[in-house]
């Protein structure tokens, strides 16, 4: 059986990275709110993973933090592999 997927190793990657983007681009909680035409609770429940994302508002949220899906999902790779687990382990 599988983990709930909140709390799977794999979502929990994805979560440090989104945060991670979000900090590179600058971005407050706040202004990525702003952008995306949200409250800033939305963003702060998707960071400690109380609100999923799926595919499609990932990819909203990535093009308001300044990415790409596509790299985005390149970064997620690489942090499930352990190539960017140090930078994600900074948050």
């Amino acid at each position: 059986m599988f983990p709930h997927p909140l709390h799977s190793n794999d979502y929990s990657k994805l979560v440090s990275l989104l945060r991670a983007v979000r900090k590179e681009a600058g971005l407050t909680q706040v202004e990525l709110a702003t952008r995306l035409g949200v409250e800033q609770s939305l963003i702060s429940k998707i960071e400690r993973r109380e609100r999923r994302l799926d595919v499609a508002e990932l990819r909203t949220y990535c093009a308001a933090m300044g990415i790409g899906l596509n790299e985005f999902v390149l970064r997620f790779e690489t942090a499930l592999t352990g190539h960017e687990q140090e930078a994600l382990d900074d948050d």
